[in-house]
Order: structure tokens, then sequence, then C-alpha cells
């Protein structure tokens, strides 16, 4: 596949590059990630012609915008495309000496709070460019509206009517007056999709984790709906926070928790098809998404320079059309996953 490939996003008319990079991992999740490193990784990501970057206010508590904006500040802006999302400020937090980071290893001491009104929406966009050091970015989306975050429905329904209510005319403003060229949503579990769509008319979502070489439930109804409204899919997790690029090594992860016995079975199998094909594992769940007509992104990320260099070799690497059927014939993949020709 051509990484600089242009596809086009939804019904919002952006064009991305087939495959971007991902700025969690510079945030420092997981690990600590020094400012050389995430440097000299970006940079490697620019020289090999990648121009397409995702971050948030949420990756180390403003670190990865932070690192972003240092490193883009010399670059030409109408040579590349940004994304970050809304529905968390950053304070100073009340104890700075017992603050806890949490998975963000060397992110800012920043405490983080909820907010999807109108002035949370503004003052979080205001926030990320003064960090980016941009005068606008280019897509802005509402960042983990779930249940994973909010814990009960009613929790979920209290944070959407803040939007619906308050925070969606910000978004509008930014997208009418041209601050913004499109509007998203980010999505980590089942579910969310139907709800957004039911809410509020965003014109595509960054999908984390339900459609992967490992998960495709969202092809039931999740997607239809989405290709009836015209709305894009940008692909984040492709490798489920790691699994699928590392295998089950020690510390592996799948959707950034330890993998139930299930997953591990299931990739020990895919990795031995992939050995009779001489391919790696990692090959495959870079390019299958992008097999979908949705997905006009794939964003993975990387916290050194030789990550990407592996990720720009994947994503090129040639996969036998067999491959993909052998994965099908042993029930491996779902049947109607469309896949790489």
């Amino acid at each position: 596949m051509n990484p600089t490939k242009l596809r086009s996003l939804g019904r919002c008319g952006v064009e991305l590059p087939q495959l971007g990079f991902g700025c969690a991992s510079i945030g420092g999740l997981f690990r600590h990630v020094g400012e050389e490193a995430t440097q000299a990784t970006l940079q490697a990501a620019w020289a090999a012609g990648i121009r397409y970057f995702d971050t948030s206010p949420w990756y180390g508590l403003g670190r990865s915008e932070e690192q972003l904006g240092l490193f883009l500040a010399s670059r030409p802006r109408d040579e590349f495309v940004v994304s970050t999302k809304v529905g968390r400020y950053l304070t100073p937090p009340d104890d700075p000496e017992h603050f806890d980071l949490g998975g963000w290893v060397g992110g800012n001491k920043l405490q983080h709070h909820f907010d999807y009104t109108y002035d949370g929406i503004m003052r979080s966009y205001e926030d990320s460019l003064e960090r980016l050091r941009l005068g606008r970015v280019d897509l802005l989306l509402i960042h983990d509206l779930d249940m994973e975050h909010f814990q009960t429905s009613e929790g979920v329904a209290a944070r959407m009517r803040q939007l619906t209510d308050s925070g969606w005319k910000a978004l509008s403003e930014l997208k009418s007056s041209g601050a913004i060229r499109g509007i998203g949503a980010g999505v980590n579990e089942m579910g969310v999709i139907p709800r957004m769509l039911d809410a509020v008319p965003v014109d595509f979502f960054l999908v984390a984790m339900p459609y992967t070489i490992l998960d495709q439930d969202v092809l039931d109804s999740e997607f239809p709906r989405c290709e009836q409204n015209n709305v894009g899919i940008v692909l984040g997790a492709v490798f489920s926070s790691g699994i699928t690029a590392t295998g089950t090594v020690k510390d592996a992860k799948y959707n950034y928790q330890e993998p139930p016995p299930e997953i591990v079975e299931k990739v020990n199998k895919m990795e031995a098809v992939c050995a009779e094909y001489r391919v790696l594992l990692a090959a495959l769940a870079l390019q299958f998404p992008l097999a979908h007509p949705l997905v006009a992104s794939v964003i993975p990320g990387a916290f050194q320079p030789e990550q990407v260099t592996r990720n720009i070799e994947n994503f090129t690497r040639p996969i036998p059309p067999a491959l993909w059927g052998a994965l099908k014939n042993r029930g491996l993949l779902r049947q109607d996953a469309p896949v790489p020709r």
C-alpha cells in the first residue's frame, strides 16, 4: 500500500493520507519518552512522508500536543493535517507533590476535567492551539464520551446533554467560521457510534478499538449506519494496544489491558498462519482496516524512529491474497470482513 495516497474523509471533504501518526505514545503512554526521542520519532515520520498527526489534551496531559507543536513549528502549515480533541480541559492540581499521572509516564502534572459544554469546548480548543503553536487545527473530535469513562448510562446521558444543549453550538461555530474543517468523535467501545449519530451530525469517527484484525463487531450495524450517513472513519489503535505488533510477549497489551486467554490463543494462531506465508501479523493489522471503504486513514503510534520505519515497511509489504482466505477459512477473521486486494 502507498502511505501517502489520499482518501476522502466522509462528508467533510478533508483528504487524509492512508497512513498517519497517532500521538498517544509520545505523551508517555505506559512508558517515559524523552524529548530527544520524541522529536527524532516525529522527524522519522515526516521524512517518510507522513503528514497527518492526531493528538489530544489527554495524551500525556498536554505533553503530546506540546511536543507535536514544537516539531511542527518550523514546517509549512499547508503541508500537514492535525486533529485534536475536546471534552477535557487541564488545570494545575491541588496537590502537585502527590499528583498521580496514571498511565502517562512522564506526562505533565496537570489535572484534567471533563466538560462538554460550550465554554468547556472553547476552552479546550483554545488551550490546544497554544500547546500546538497553531492558529487552527483541521479536525476536532469529541473525546471519550462513553461508558468506560462515566460508568453508568445516566452518567453518559448527562454528559451527552452537555454536548447537545451547549457544546455542539461551539463545534458548529468553529466549523462554520472555517476555524476547523470537520467534526468527529472518538470511539473506544461498541454503542458510541449509534448514540452519537442519534444526537449530533458528526462528520467522522476515530475508531480506536472495535475494528481491528482481532475485532470486527462494528460490521453488524454500526459501520452500515455510518455508510448510510456518509460518515468517514479514521482507525486508531490498529495493533489493539500492541499485541498484534509484538505478539504474545510478556507485558503485551490488548485494548490497554492484559490480554485474556482467548485473545492470546487467537493471536498465536494468526501468527502461525502468517508464518506459512512469510508475512508479519503487524503488516496485516496495518493494512486490513483500509479495505473497508469508510476508512480514510490508519494512525499507528510510535515512540522510536525504528518503529516508524517498521510501520512503513509493514504498510508497504505485499500480502498474498491467499493469506486473507486462510484466516477466514480457519475462523480467525469474519467471512464478511473486507480485505485488501
